[in-house]
């Protein structure tokens, strides 16, 4: 098969077009898409959160020639190409082994049963979980009801469905009993006051600065510290499972576990 003909699969599911809209409704940057078309039949595609040097590793040994990713494999304009730089040496390396990429990142967090979704229910979320920041089909951050627990109790829950050991937990123990999930690194103070409005007792997201967290003990919030990559590879993972066999080539999954 065409990449773009992969792609096209890929986008009917999960369009750019709601990234495209989170931008321009919100702010913000993206590059999603094709970033890399060397041009040549896919023979086959590996799912991975980053274009990483490991996921790399696991398309030659799968004999594939397509990756697709969560995070931009190019965020922002590059003015060079080099060996030396890590960027480089990613990009250089898939091009010269004839690799395409293919990277999703805002239509991924902002579709339905996507990534932010799939961390919601990953917390315990049930039913219809709207998003604070809506667009067209979608959307961005959610609150909701979660099984009654202890905040510890909550956060061990998490860590397991996760596979995940590195977190760090705020605030006191009490019980947690609605939730907001901000997957990756969205927590700023308007996704503060989303979650204190819509009544939740602890925010889950990564990446979260200090003075946000500061803020949201004094709004009364716990918060739960995820490495960005266990916050989204549960969700990434669980698209996969949705596309591997709507492609037309074999499929892989390569999980970088170190990062979890």
């Amino acid at each position: 098969m065409k990449l773009k003909e992969i792609y096209a699969e890929i986008d009917a599911r999960y369009p750019k077009r709601l990234s495209d809209d989170y931008v321009a409704a919100y702010g913000g940057h993206d590059n999603s898409g094709i970033l890399i078309d060397p041009g040549r039949e896919i023979g086959g595609a590996v799912f991975s959160l980053d274009l990483s040097q490991g996921a790399i590793d696991a398309a030659e040994r799968a004999g594939a020639n397509l990756i697709v990713t969560h995070h931009p494999a190019i965020f922002f304009p590059v003015s060079s190409l080099r060996a030396d730089d890590p960027l480089g040496a990613r990009l250089l390396r898939a091009i010269g082994l004839g690799i395409g990429v293919i990277s999703m990142h805002l239509n991924l967090d902002c579709a339905p049963g996507g990534i932010d979704e799939s961390l919601a229910r990953a917390l315990g979320g049930t039913g219809e979980l709207v998003p604070n920041e809506r667009v067209e089909g979608g959307g961005y951050g959610r609150v909701f009801a979660v099984p009654p627990r202890p905040f510890g109790a909550f956060v061990e829950e998490i860590c397991r469905t996760l596979g995940t050991k590195r977190v760090f937990a705020y605030g006191p123990e009490r019980e947690i009993s609605v939730a907001a999930s901000f997957c990756g690194a969205g927590v700023d103070a308007g996704a503060l006051a989303a979650a204190k409005a819509g009544g939740a007792h602890a925010v889950v997201s990564a990446d979260v600065k200090h003075n946000f967290i500061v803020d949201a003990l004094e709004l009364g919030l716990n918060v739960v510290q995820l490495t960005h990559y266990a916050s989204e590879n549960y969700g990434f993972k669980r698209i996969y499972e949705k596309l591997k066999d709507e492609l037309g080539v074999p499929c892989t999954f390569h999980q970088d576990g170190f990062m979890l």
